[in-house]
């Protein structure tokens, strides 16, 4: 599954795009100023987004990737 219909699927699921993740995880402590805080670790953001949304691993990971600055 390429990196985009990760992206897709996750929209489907919750409703939320990265932007909108991104600003959750502002809220939360997890970014500043649209930079991933380098003291949190990535397992602190997946289980967030497993338990808060239902997400798999996989797709975490890829919420993951957008606050790191991916974007394909």
């Amino acid at each position: 599954m390429s990196f985009q219909a990760y992206i897709e699927n996750i929209k489907i699921k919750t409703g939320k795009t990265p932007d909108d993740f991104k600003q959750l995880g502002e809220e939360k402590g997890y970014l500043q100023n649209g930079q991933l805080v380098k003291t949190v670790k990535a397992t602190e953001i997946t289980n967030w987004l497993k338990d808060d949304f239902g997400l798999g691993h996989g797709h975490a990971m890829a919420i993951y990737a957008t606050f790191k600055g991916k974007t394909k």
